[in-house]
C-alpha cells in the first residue's frame, strides 16, 4: 500500500516550490520518508480546483494537508476533485469542518470552553438588528463576553471588535458584532459566535497536538513562542476522542482560578507550529498512524 503523503500550499511566484512558509516543514516531512506534492492555494480559493490540483499526480493515494487556512466549502470542492484523481483526503470533509469551526467541536468540549452561542452568517450578509444580539446574549450569563467567527476572533482590535465589556448592553454590544464583521468582510468564517469572558493568567497558550486521539506534542502558541505551559490534558483527552477527528489541536489557557480551559479547537492540517518548529516529529507521528 503507497504510504500517505502530503500537500503543500505552492509558491505563489515560482510554480515548483512550496511556500517559503512552508519550506522547512516540507523538507521536515520528507526526512520523515512522507512523499509531498504541492497545491495551488490561490487556484483553490478562486474555485478552480483542477488548476489547484494539477502537480497531485493521478492516482498517487491518500493525503494530509499542511497549508493556509480553507473554508470549508473549498475544501469539500478539493476533497471531490482529489477523488477524481483517484486520490483521496486523509481528513474528509466533514472532520475538517467538525475540528475547524467552533459549532462543531463545541459539544464535545462544553465542560472545558467558555459558554458559547452563535448565529450563521455569510459574508456579504446584512446584518441583523440589535434585537438578534440581544436574545443571543441572553443565553449567556451576564458580564462581559467576546466576538469572534466560527474560526477566529479580532483580539487585536479588542475594544473595537473583540470585548465587550457587558453583554446586557445590547447598543455596545450590536456595535462590536457589526464592526467585528465589518473588518473581516469577506473572511468572515460561518457566522457570529458569542463567547462569555473568563481571565486567564498571563503567560502564553499553550497548543497541544493530537494524532488518533492521543498527544503527540505539546508547542508554544505561534503568538507566544518563547512560552511552553504545561497544561494537565485528561479532561482534555477524553473531549478529543469524543469529537473522533483523526489530527487536531487544542490551544489551552490558565484561568486565573487555576483551572486550564479550551480557548480554541482546530483541525491539525491549518494550525500553526511556532516558529522555530519544524514538525518533523508531527509528520513522524501521522505516518506512523
Amino acid at each position: 500500500m503507497t504510504p500517505p503523503g502530503f500537500l503543500f500550499c505552492r509558491d505563489p511566484l515560482r510554480r515548483g516550490h512550496p511556500d517559503p512558509r512552508f519550506a522547512q516543514e516540507v523538507a521536515a516531512a520528507r526526512r520523515a520518508g512522507a512523499r509531498i506534492a504541492l497545491l495551488d492555494h490561490d487556484a483553490l480559493l478562486a474555485g478552480d480546483t483542477r488548476a489547484a490540483t494539477g502537480r497531485v499526480a493521478r492516482d498517487s493515494g491518500a493525503y494530509g494537508y499542511r497549508g493556509w487556512m480553507i473554508p470549508p466549502g473549498r475544501y469539500e470542492e478539493l476533497e471531490r476533485t482529489l477523488t477524481g484523481r483517484g486520490c483521496s483526503l486523509l481528513t474528509d470533509a466533514s472532520a475538517y469542518r467538525t475540528a475547524h469551526e467552533l459549532p462543531g467541536w463545541y459539544e464535545a468540549f462544553a465542560g472545558l470552553t467558555p459558554r458559547s452561542v452563535w448565529r450563521a452568517l455569510s459574508a456579504g450578509e446584512a446584518l441583523p438588528g440589535p434585537a438578534v444580539w440581544s436574545g443571543l446574549a441572553g443565553s449567556l450569563a451576564p458580564g462581559p463576553g467576546i466576538v469572534k467567527d466560527f474560526v477566529k476572533s479580532r483580539k487585536h482590535e479588542w475594544h473595537e471588535a473583540c470585548f465587550v465589556p457587558e453583554l446586557a448592553d445590547v447598543d455596545r454590544l450590536t456595535g462590536v458584532v457589526g464592526r467585528f464583521v465589518e473588518l473581516q468582510g469577506d473572511f468572515l468564517a460561518g457566522g457570529v459566535v458569542l463567547r462569555e469572558y473568563e481571565p486567564f493568567v498571563p503567560g502564553g497558550e499553550a497548543r497541544v497536538w493530537w494524532v488518533d486521539g492521543e498527544a503527540v506534542r505539546v508547542t508554544a502558541h505561534p503568538d507566544t513562542p518563547g512560552r511552553v505551559p504545561e497544561p494537565g490534558l485528561g479532561a482534555v483527552g477524553e473531549a478529543v476522542r469524543a469529537l473522533g477527528c483523526r489530527w487536531v489541536t487544542t490551544d489551552l489557557a490558565l484561568r486565573r482560578d487555576g483551572v486550564w480551559r479550551v480557548v480554541e479547537v482546530g483541525d491539525g492540517q491549518v494550525s500553526g507550529l511556532p516558529a522555530d518548529d519544524d514538525g518533523e516529529w508531527l509528520f513522524a507521528a501521522l505516518l506512523a498512524s
